[in-house]
């Protein structure tokens, strides 16, 4: 009797640690699908681009949401000599969690060489 319980013993801790390799290979989430930071930097560029015809310069903001991911990124719309007086637009892009475009819009114009005005009073 003594070797039935030790042969039950071993079995069922072999057959726990079996399960506990298969758990740790499965994911326990969607983060294995999630793109990485940059991957998505560089999908919301493309996308942006394919879609308006023009090229992102840099990106402004970057922030991970509930939906996805949401960035500012300002693009050259019209190219002026000299390069400073080049018209400017700051785009604000929404992806979803896997870096597909959802939505843009263009939120500000500007020429390259000017800054925003200063505002007063803390605001």
């Amino acid at each position: 009797m003594a070797m039935s319980n030790t042969r039950n013993t071993q079995e069922s801790q072999d057959s726990q640690k079996s399960q506990t390799s298969e758990n740790a290979r499965k994911p326990t989430d969607n983060a294995a699908d999630r793109p990485s930071p940059m991957e998505v930097l560089r999908q919301a560029r493309g996308q942006l681009a394919e879609l308006t015809g023009m090229t992102a310069e840099s990106v402004s903001s970057f922030e991970q949401t509930d939906q996805g991911w949401a960035l500012e990124v300002e693009v050259l719309e019209l190219e002026r000599v000299p390069d400073t007086m080049s018209l400017m637009a700051s785009y604000q892009v929404e992806l979803d969690a896997q870096g597909q475009l959802t939505g843009y819009r263009r939120v500000r114009r500007y020429e390259r060489g000017r800054s925003d005005p200063r505002r007063t009073g803390g605001h």
